[in-house]
């Protein structure tokens, strides 16, 4: 049994060696991303991590604080929508507004009795690729699945599927009128069918910015009336968990910096995190393999095992919260 000193130094060592962001970067490689840390309280003035006076401990206990609630929000799986707020652009449009990308985010096939869709422009050539972009209800979420649904046009001969071959996706945030991506996928292949369709990412990521980007690649179907390929889409969704408003960022471009805000008194993860079972999320870090490399003895003191269940000998909750 480790003593509760010993309990303590680890706690110590841990907060000192930066445990808290570790853990995030070796979760969601994105964080390297922030290269400041401001605590927002309504009664106080804020209070910044990682400048000049990062070396005293109520700094390093700040930023233990608010790292561990961000790791928390990366392995939670409560609080999973669809995180789509607006359709910002397509690359190409056949008819608009009539098949505009606004038209994905409707959850029926049909409105005002005509189908919901959004289609290119025809293509020659079935290599050229199509992209929608939207924009997330945050700019911060923790994105970790994107559904998409092929439209079948019901009301040509054949009721053929105009489906794309393959999809990958970019996260990231709009810079002077262009896009700037901190996060491609793999890319994924896409089946010909009009089904919603499910491509999980291989890690949760973080979506600093709030902008998503759809690259479809490959056409597959041509209309018959003109012998031009073409992509057409029903229904998109992006699975996640919005940050806010526990969490934000201030993104400057200019000097390429982000900064992470923690709002402590907003409706919080503090009070999530309390309430779930504190195993649960060791599982998740252990299942996640992010604590692989370290020493698990502190590991076990401040997370404990896998299986392990609440008791009064369990982390300082304080260091957490």
């Amino acid at each position: 049994m480790i003593s509760k000193k010993e309990k303590k130094l680890n706690c110590i060592a841990v907060i000192l060696n930066g445990f808290g962001k570790n853990l995030c970067l070796r979760i969601c490689p994105e964080v390297s991303n922030f290269t400041r840390v401001i605590e927002l309280r309504s009664s106080d003035k804020s209070m910044e991590v990682g400048s000049s006076t990062a070396i005293e401990w109520e700094s390093l206990e700040r930023e233990h604080k608010v790292y561990t609630n961000l790791s928390y929000c990366l392995v939670s799986p409560k609080g999973k929508r669809d995180c789509i707020v607006d359709a910002i652009s397509a690359s190409s449009t056949d008819n608009y507004p009539d098949e505009s990308i606004d038209n994905t985010l409707e959850p029926s096939d049909k409105v005002d009795a005509r189908p919901s869709y959004w289609s290119s422009g025809g293509q020659i050539d079935p290599g050229v690729p199509e992209t929608l972009t939207y924009r997330l209800v945050s700019k911060l979420c923790i994105i970790d699945e994107i559904k998409i649904q092929p439209f079948k046009a019901f009301f040509q001969f054949g009721n053929p599927i105009y489906s794309a071959k393959s999809v990958r996706f970019r996260m990231g945030h709009s810079a002077d009128d262009n896009y700037s991506w901190i996060y491609v996928s793999p890319e994924f292949p896409m089946v010909q069918e009009n089904v919603l369709q499910s491509f999980k990412l291989p890690r949760p990521v973080l979506c600093i910015g709030g902008i998503v980007q759809i690259e479809l690649a490959g056409r597959v179907q041509k209309q018959a009336i003109d012998g031009l390929y073409y992509i057409c889409v029903c229904h998109v969704q992006v699975i996640g968990r919005p940050l806010s408003p526990v969490l934000e960022v201030d993104i400057n471009e200019t000097v390429g910096n982000s900064v992470l805000k923690y709002f402590p008194d907003a409706s919080s993860v503090q009070d999530e995190a309390r309430e779930s079972q504190w195993h649960a999320f060791a599982a998740r870090i252990w299942h996640l393999g992010a604590g692989r490399g370290w020493n698990h003895a502190i590991l076990n003191t401040l997370l404990g095992p896998a299986d392990a269940s609440d008791d009064e000998d369990g982390p300082d909750e304080e260091l957490f919260a």
